[in-house]
Parts: structure tokens; C-alpha cells; sequence
């Protein structure tokens, strides 16, 4: 799925213009990634937690000319499914 495509669906499961369906959806991304960049963490309870996580720094080989590079130490956002999530995309079999 697509970001158009969740807009789209959330405009017309709450009957509401594309626009405005898409303000709301932007409002949310733009309100995880202020929050992330302050370095707090989002629980959304029953689906999951974005949070801030420290990367040591690395070697590693460039791709293409095969030689070794170090990546620099730096921050990378992370996310933890919830219980919620994790029982929908793998539901219990009787």
C-alpha cells in the first residue's frame, strides 16, 4: 500500500475530501517524525513504538568498487511491533 493509496481509503471510510484525508494523514507522519527528531519515542498501544536507536559505527565495502569504507556512528529511527500487530499479520491456529 501506498501512501495515495491509504489517503484514499481514509477519505472514503470516513467520508471525507481527498484533501483534507490527506492533511489529516500528513498531521500524523509529520507529528511521529517531530516527535522522533527530539529523540522521544511514539507508542501507538496495540500496534507498535517508533523509536530513536544509536548506530555504531561500521566497516564496511562500497557496492561497487569493492573497497572498505567506515560508516560514521549515528542515530536511525527503529519500530517495534505490538502484540495487536503481530496477532493480525500471524493469527493463532485452533
Amino acid at each position: 500500500m501506498t501512501k495515495s493509496e491509504l489517503i484514499a481509503m481514509y477519505a472514503k471510510a470516513r467520508d471525507r475530501k481527498k484533501k483534507d484525508a490527506e492533511d489529516d494523514v500528513n498531521f500524523i507522519f509529520e507529528t511521529i517524525r517531530d516527535t522522533l527528531a527530539t529523540g522521544e519515542k511514539v507508542v501507538l498501544t496495540g500496534f507498535g513504538t517508533f523509536d530513536v536507536r544509536e548506530r555504531s559505527e561500521k566497516r564496511c565495502l562500497n557496492p561497487r568498487t569493492h573497497e572498505p569504507i567506515q560508516l560514521p556512528s549515528g542515530k536511525a529511527p527503529a519500530f517495534k511491533a505490538g502484540r495487536g500487530l503481530k496477532d493480525a499479520v500471524n493469527p493463532k491456529k485452533d
